[in-house]
């Protein structure tokens, strides 16, 4: 059986609830990611999810109001807690990846984050990694 543990991404580059919307821009482009869990730096517990969606909602928003001049100074004084998803699924690293597939599916999720057994965030499942799964499995297939 394929758990979520062997296609999570761990460790996660997250934020925290101090960081700012122009933090979580710059730390999507800089590392290619699309998806950034805020984690409380004193507990370890999930809070949110800042989803590309989110982000790019926000700033639209932000450029309609103020201008486009006026973006980079908006970004940095909006709270990165302004915009996480505080309503979300997630799955234990246990879990069987046939389980969860449907749930992609199903919902059109980006993203799970994967929490331990100590009810901290261990990973972080995306689409993209399913994708890859599919394409070892299908590689394994054509030997």
């Amino acid at each position: 059986m394929i758990t979520i543990a062997d296609i999570m991404t761990s460790p996660v580059i997250t934020l925290t609830p101090h960081d700012t919307l122009r933090t979580a821009h710059d730390t999507t482009r800089t590392q290619g990611i699309r998806h950034l869990p805020v984690v409380d730096s004193d507990t370890g517990m999930l809070m949110g999810i800042v989803t590309q969606r989110s982000m790019i909602a926000k700033v639209i928003s932000l450029m309609n109001l103020y201008g486009v001049k006026n973006i980079d100074a908006y970004e940095e004084q909006t709270s990165i807690m302004e915009i996480a998803v505080i309503d979300f699924d997630t799955i234990s690293p246990t879990e069987s990846v046939s389980d969860v597939a449907p749930f992609f599916l199903n919902n059109k999720h980006g993203c799970l984050p994967v929490i331990g057994e100590d009810g901290k965030l261990s990973g972080i499942v995306t689409s993209s990694d399913f994708v890859k799964l599919s394409v070892s499995l299908l590689e394994q297939l054509e030997l």
